[in-house]
């Protein structure tokens, strides 16, 4: 038989391994809460990135080959930098209702690197590849469109305001939106961008040929020309009282028909052959996809309002009357 030592020995070795267990759980916890907000920052960090390539100089580049490298596609190094910022700003949230640990603390400090990704840093590389495209327009004009990116950097601040006042923790509140996401709004800028700017390399390309195609310079400037109105219009979609789904809460989780299957097939498919152009397009039209929908509620045409029309059914006959009727002769 075992002393009564040896069992109390025993009793004090389990407790203390299950102590360690459950210290050990508590840290990996702790360890799990500071990936949200590591996210964030990150998130943050790409959106001060994609400033600085943008507005790095080609001539002073010196012989650093990361820089020279880096200016010489500054746009779409930036644009990138901000997709990586959407990377970052999807995995925060997952990361906090995976350790069921959402706080305002996350909430507020998700809201500023927004802020900086999606509100200050697009309408900076729009408005330095505008500059670059080296047109000579009126003062009034540059002035006109450098008040356009002001105005959807404070629409951007103005829509995350709004969203942490009316926000609710939980995903079965985040099926749609109020107003353009800034992640959705940025989308459509920087796709533009990306698109005009890989025109604008094609062309670059064909003049080394001998052989210029002016079709790819004029689609250039056709896109560098509605880049100050896709600025404009996202900006005030992003404060505008219309509903935008939440792609990935609606149509991405759960069971979904073999159709929705073969849609995200075929953009897979796209992404590979012209990633550049697929998520400029698809970037325009989620942005757009708000604004159509809503003007077809709203002006599409009632149909008529059935009149009161009489009936022409015979009434009754009640069964008095029936007694007061002469009987046939």
């Amino acid at each position: 038989m075992r002393h009564e030592g040896e069992m109390g020995l025993d009793a004090h070795r389990a407790h203390r391994r299950r102590r360690m267990r459950r210290h050990g759980r508590k840290a990996y916890i702790r360890s799990v809460y500071t990936l949200p907000s590591l996210a964030t920052l990150g998130n943050a960090v790409c959106g001060f990135g994609a400033m600085y390539v943008a507005a790095m100089i080609p001539s002073a580049a010196g012989a650093d080959p990361w820089a020279q490298e880096l200016t010489s596609h500054r746009f779409v190094t930036a644009c990138y930098l901000i997709l990586l910022a959407m990377v970052f700003d999807a995995l925060d949230g997952r990361l906090a209702r995976f350790a069921r640990h959402t706080t305002d603390f996350g909430g507020q400090l998700d809201s500023l690197a927004d802020v900086v990704s999606f509100g200050a840093a697009p309408a900076f590389i729009a408005l330095q590849a505008f500059k670059s495209s080296g047109w000579e327009i009126p003062f009034f004009l540059s002035r006109l469109i450098w008040a356009i990116g002001a105005l959807y950097f404070a629409c951007a601040a103005i829509r995350l305001a709004r969203f942490n006042v009316s926000n609710e923790h939980g995903e079965q509140h985040h099926f749609s939106f109020l107003g353009l996401p800034s992640p959705g709004a940025a989308g459509a800028v920087i796709g533009l961008v990306l698109m005009q700017q890989d025109l604008l390399l094609q062309y670059g390309d064909s003049m080394t040929r001998q052989k210029p195609i002016e079709t790819l310079r004029v689609l250039s400037n056709m896109l560098m020309a509605a880049l100050p109105i896709v600025l404009l219009g996202t900006g005030l979609l992003m404060v505008a009282n219309i509903r935008y789904p939440h792609l990935v809460n609606r149509y991405l989780r759960g069971r979904r028909s073999i159709g929705r299957l073969l849609t995200m097939l075929v953009i897979l498919l796209f992404l590979v052959v012209a990633h550049r152009y697929t998520i400029g397009v698809m970037t325009l039209v989620y942005a757009a996809w708000g604004l159509v929908a809503w003007t077809y509620v709203h002006f599409r045409p009632r149909p008529p309002q059935a009149e009161n029309v009489p009936s022409t059914s015979p009434s009754p006959v009640t069964p008095a009357a029936q007694s007061t009727t002469p009987p046939p002769t």
